[in-house]
């Protein structure tokens, strides 16, 4: 069956040639002729039909019939018959239409084969073999008569059949070989350097080596091919790119060398000794290339016309396929050697991140091969820093820096960021907490005595998944870095507190200051103000330290203080400030609190400075006000309306009751100002600043917010107390007030005293004859006093006592005048001053705008 169906298609095929053949291409208008079936010319057709159509060859264009029939009627066009390509383009739409049944279903692959014979038929009308166009094609199964005719044929004596297979030759006159042998002659006509040679050359100026014609000139800073070497332009050029591999191998050799080998160990450091290493290791892989590269280089470049497709040889043009790889990375690593040549430690790290930055997955992956192991080291220190609070820093590279200080310093001044070294992939909460946490460590260690930070550290390093061996963390792990940091900060300062408030009762001592050096202690203040006021009364260049120590012990045995721990009191001590020769006791009189370690990390020598200026107010505030309850200590047992004065004139009488009265109401305006303001310190800044205070203790999470509470406690008490920088002027103003107040005491006393002496000369002159020489006697030892009257009679008396009371008038008025005027002037201010509490001190000193109403304007 199957050899009568390739017999049948036999037939066909020659059928299908004889009815082509026999309309005469001269002339279509011909009747049709039978051709002569034995024919060279109709062997020669039939051999090229089938040829045709045994042809399996699949083309390399996309199957698309439109496209395939708009270039045959472009092609048509441009050759000028644009009336065959308007034929075309109508039975193309016809055939196009064609569907269903009968119809060709395939319409690209006839359209392509009628393109391809007529390239075909045109290549053999210009005198070319049609078979160049055609691969070697089987007709397999002809049999018959019909394929024996074909093989009998001229064209199978020509260009032979073997096994049915027709053989074809390409080039039977060898033109191309000719061609070939031209172009190697012309090749060698132009360059005196083989191709080879200039390979090797390259290779070498890759490895940092002058080669036998490319060798580095330093006046162009790179490796360069001589002039006087005659080569195409083109080789010349490609021979400079090529070699810019080599100027850039020479650069991080360079850098490699001079860091490793002229640099001493403290100018490199470890991250720069990491980044080197890093360097090598790359610079090792590029010596496997260049090997390999080499080996392949020995071999002979094949001619053009050698079949070279697969060839193992080196040429420029593979030589910079080769390189394209290398040129990036070796690219990069000079870009980062430049740009870190003065760079060292932490900002090293920082300055290569920046580069790491990069959408090539090549250089994203190389530069984070690289930072894994330029970061190791300063990871370390990290670790280390956190979990063990060493600071393992040899060469000065972390962004962390310890200076040598006293233990009271050591957590404000001990450490602190060194902005300079700190990397950009650390962000800069991150780095403060990391410098906290190993600040933490080491304060528990130097300052508190205290073990328990390292199983703390322990647990921290558990619960952040990382272990604390060595080399646990690397670049690319940062949010496992932050892990580590956050839960080694949480539970160390949770520690660090808690040493604090138990071990050290802190609470205790903040509030043992309150009590004693803001005179919040209300009997102990009062017991030593009573025990200690005529010892500070003399010169203070006169006092004695230890007998001040001793009263101040007398007033703790007689107040509630005696019930506090004994530490507690231990801790607080007399001091005397600096004086001068004209200071009394009351000027330089002081106490302190020995705040020891570790609580002297709060209570610092400033801090202190800053407690014993307001202690000074307090005491000044507090002697006031004990003067001013001397004073009516003084004032209330008199008798003014006693019989005793009824001898006296009328006009001297009524002036008497005048300075009483006028005193009185001096010292009740003096009274009011002085109680408002000591309620106002005492409740409105002391106590509310304190409750601030504590609130701010139970919420602190770490040593930093325990401080800073304390400053902001400090700080409300010194800018409510007008001791602020801003209250420079209300203080003075306040101050001078206090002097006035002082200096109305001793008037008030010398008044008192005179009216005591009044009374007594009074007396006196009443009494019999037989007792005035021993009232005289009792009264001669205070004649001598001022503000003493010698026994001269009845009308002596009431002169002397006249001119004393109108003295002590005009010294109360005037003192009761520049007290208005400063109190108005004190006032004044405190409007305008910037914190809001001072509003409400003004509120409640005129509360009923009194002083307002005296000078409306103002």
């Amino acid at each position: 069956m199957e050899e009568e169906d390739q017999r049948k298609l036999t037939d066909l095929v020659v059928e299908l040639v004889r009815r082509l053949l026999s309309q005469n291409p001269l002339n279509p208008q011909t009747p049709y002729s039978d051709p002569d079936l034995r024919s060279p010319h109709f062997q020669q057709s039939l051999s090229y039909a089938v040829r045709i159509l045994s042809s399996r060859l699949t083309p390399s264009i996309a199957p698309d019939a439109a496209a395939i029939a708009e270039s045959i009627k472009r092609r048509l066009a441009t050759e000028g018959k644009s009336a065959d390509a308007l034929t075309f383009a109508d039975l193309y739409a016809k055939f196009a239409s064609k569907t269903g049944p009968g119809s060709v279903n395939n319409k690209w692959a006839v359209l392509y084969l009628l393109k391809i014979i007529s390239e075909d038929r045109k290549s053999a009308r210009n005198g070319l073999d049609s078979s160049v166009f055609l691969p070697n094609l089987a007709l397999n199964g002809v049999e018959g008569e019909n394929s024996s005719r074909v093989l009998r044929g001229r064209e199978s004596r020509e260009k032979g059949w073997s096994n049915g297979v027709l053989l074809v030759a390409k080039d039977p006159e060898n033109l191309r070989d000719i061609a070939f042998k031209e172009l190697v002659n012309v090749v060698k006509e132009e360059n005196e350097v083989s191709e080879e040679v200039l390979v090797r050359d390259v290779l070498y100026a890759c490895q940092g080596i002058d080669g036998k014609h490319v060798k580095f000139d330093s006046d162009v800073d790179g490796y360069v091919l001589s002039d006087s070497i005659k080569v195409p332009k083109a080789t010349r050029i490609m021979v400079r790119k090529l070699c810019e591999l080599g100027w850039l191998f020479r650069k991080v050799k360079g850098y490699i060398s001079e860091s490793m080998d002229q640099f001493p160990a403290e100018d490199v450091g470890t991250v720069g000794q990491a980044f080197c290493a890093a360097l090598q290791d790359e610079l090792s892989e590029y010596y496997k290339l260049l090997a390999v590269l080499e080996a392949q280089a020995m071999n002979p470049i094949p001619l053009v016309s050698e079949n070279a497709s697969s060839g193992n040889y080196l040429s420029l043009r593979r030589l910079s396929v080769w390189f394209a790889e290398p040129m990036v990375k070796m690219r990069l690593m000079a870009v980062l050697v430049d740009k870190c040549r003065v760079l060292r430690g932490g900002a090293m790290a920082g300055a290569i991140h920046l580069h790491a930055q990069h959408g090539d997955p090549l250089v994203h992956d190389f530069m984070r091969r690289l930072l894994r192991r330029v970061c190791s080291p300063l990871f370390e220190m990290v670790r280390s820093w956190v979990l063990e609070g060493e600071l393992e820093d040899i060469f000065a590279e972390f962004f962390i820096v310890g200076q040598p200080v006293k233990a009271e310093s050591l957590w404000r001044e001990g450490y602190r960021l060194h902005a300079g070294m700190l990397p950009s992939f650390i962000s800069q909460s991150l780095a403060q907490r990391i410098l906290r946490t190993g600040k933490s460590i080491n304060f528990l260690r130097v300052c508190c005595d205290d073990r328990g930070w390292a199983d703390t550290a322990t647990e921290a390093a558990a619960a952040a998944g990382t272990t604390t061996r060595r080399g646990g963390l690397g670049y690319g792990e940062t949010d496992a870095l932050e892990s580590l940091v956050v839960e080694a900060a949480k539970r160390i300062d949770k520690h660090l507190l808690d040493v604090m408030y138990k071990r050290y009762r802190f609470k205790e001592h903040c509030l043992a200051i309150k009590r004693y050096l803001l005179l919040g202690q209300g009997d102990f203040v009062q017991y030593l103000m009573d025990v200690v006021g005529p010892e500070l009364s003399e010169p203070a260049n006169t006092i004695s330290s230890f007998k001040l120590a001793g009263l101040l012990e007398s007033a703790i045995r007689s107040s509630n203080a005696q019930y506090d721990d004994p530490d507690i009191l231990d801790r607080l001590r007399v001091k005397m400030m600096p004086h001068g020769s004209g200071d009394r006791g009351w000027d330089v009189f002081s106490l302190e609190y020995d705040a020891r370690v570790p609580l002297d990390t709060v209570f610092t020598e400033s801090v202190m400075t800053r407690y014993l200026r307001i202690f000074n107010f307090l005491w000044k505030l507090r002697r006031v006000e004990h003067a001013l309850i001397g004073a009516w200590k003084t004032m209330k047992p008199n008798c003014i309306t006693s019989h005793s004065f009824n001898k006296l004139q009328h006009a001297v009488k009524l002036q008497l009751l005048s300075t009483l009265r006028r005193c009185q109401v001096l010292w009740d305006e003096m009274n009011h100002f002085v109680s408002n303001l000591q309620y106002y310190i005492m409740f409105e800044v002391l106590e509310v600043s304190w409750s601030d205070f504590s609130s701010e203790m139970e919420v602190a999470k770490d040593l930093d917010d325990l401080l800073a509470a304390h400053e902001k406690y400090l700080h409300s008490i010194v800018e409510k107390s007008l001791l602020g920088e801003r209250s420079q002027n209300l203080y003075k103003s306040l101050f001078v007030l206090f002097d006035l107040i002082l200096r109305f005491r001793s008037h008030a006393d010398r008044l008192y005293e005179g009216i005591h002496e009044l009374q007594a000369r009074t007396v006196d002159s009443s009494l019999p004859s037989r007792d005035k020489n021993k009232s005289r006697k009792q009264t001669n030892d205070r004649s001598s006093e001022p503000g003493t009257w010698l026994s001269d009679g009845r009308k002596a008396l009431t002169q002397r006592a006249g001119e004393f009371l109108r003295n002590m008038q005009q010294d109360l008025d005037a003192i009761s005048k520049e007290y208005t005027s400063l109190l108005e002037g004190f006032l004044a201010q405190l409007p305008v001053q910037q914190h809001i509490d001072l509003k409400f001190l003004l509120f409640r000193l005129d509360f009923t705008e009194f002083y307002r109403q005296l000078h409306p304007t103002k």
